[in-house]
């Protein structure tokens, strides 16, 4: 049996826009991708940081050349040197074979180091001189390498306030903050939610082969008054899961996900409704849709039977009665 596949994710090249900010911020990318300057792309998770570091790639004289992402969460210690600047055989224990490092493998392209603020501050001054000289020296030699390499950095945190607090190099910061471009979340760019669904929706039924499905016209409010606080990601997953959850042409409440419907109840009434209440009306309302049926209410929720179980048992739900109405 072969290994089960995954649905497509968000294309990394493709970027569905209609709002006038984000037109804007194109704009500047566009204007901009064909300097050499290190950029820096701030914005919250998930609104698309590493998209638009591609756009810039695409746009620029480079765009025939590698574009190499780095988690920069990942690099804490002897492993930051040796995945950025490379190594040779022997520098430590395990290193077997001599690597280039991420630096080298982008010469003549670009490098994005994604959340750059999670760098130590131990490690921040080598990153430093590494920019400042456009050279790198791999672990375990002083042998330097020239390097071209376009640089750019995302961030969902203020590192001007990171320098306040003495948690950023500011010559690093300077280094890299010569052109800063503010990413807006979605819930600022209400005119890109629909239609990126729908992309969303269209790459599902182009990968299961089947027919497209559509949004009910209370789905789509719902989406537009959502705050989105996982941005693009997170309506991505959304809308998967209201693929899969649906049998019918028509994309229905009861397929999102229960933290968008919990929203949505908490925003109808005049204050905020408890955690139990809105997991009460949610648990009733995915009964009421499949009419009692506690398995396809359990798959409507994400959650297993025994666990719905243990839920309409404490909340003494009667589904007795549900089943009459």
């Amino acid at each position: 049996m072969g290994a089960a596949q995954c649905p497509p994710e968000y294309p990394e090249d493709t970027l569905i826009w209609c709002s006038e900010s984000f037109v804007s911020l194109l704009d500047t990318i566009r204007s901009i991708a064909a300097r050499q300057c290190c950029i820096t792309l701030v914005g919250e998770t998930g609104t698309g940081k590493e998209m638009l570091a591609r756009k810039i790639h695409q746009c620029s004289d480079r765009k025939d050349k590698v574009f190499i992402p780095v988690d920069c969460t990942t690099l804490t210690g002897s492993l930051f040197e040796s995945q950025l600047f490379g190594h040779v055989k022997g520098a430590f224990t395990g290193a077997t074979d001599n690597t280039i490092g991420f630096f080298r493998a982008a010469d003549g392209g670009t490098i994005f180091l994604d959340e750059i603020s999670e760098i130590p501050l131990e490690l921040q001054a080598k990153l430093l001189r590494v920019l400042q000289q456009g050279a790198v020296t791999p672990l375990g030699t002083t042998h330097s390498y020239a390097i071209n390499v376009r640089v750019i950095c995302a961030t969902n945190r203020d590192l001007r306030q990171m320098v306040s607090e003495q948690d950023f190099r500011a010559d690093l910061y300077y280094r890299l903050n010569v052109v800063t471009l503010h990413v807006p979340p979605l819930r600022q760019r209400t005119e890109d939610v629909l239609p990126m669904a729908t992309y969303f929706l269209k790459n599902l039924s182009r990968f299961y082969n089947e027919p497209l499905k559509a949004l009910s016209p209370e789905v789509e409010k719902i989406l537009l008054e959502y705050p989105w606080p996982g941005n693009a990601r997170q309506l991505a997953n959304a809308m998967e899961r209201a693929y899969v959850l649906t049998e019918a042409s028509t994309i229905g409440t009861e397929a999102l996900p229960p933290e968008i419907l919990i929203e949505k109840r908490a925003g109808t009434g005049s204050s905020l409704l408890t955690l139990e209440a809105a997991k009460e009306r949610l648990v009733i309302e995915a009964l009421r849709r499949t009419k009692g049926q506690k398995n396809a209410a359990a798959r409507i929720l994400g959650i297993d039977r025994r666990r719905l179980n243990r839920i309409i048992e404490k909340l003494n739900i009667e589904i007795s009665q549900i089943r009459k109405e």
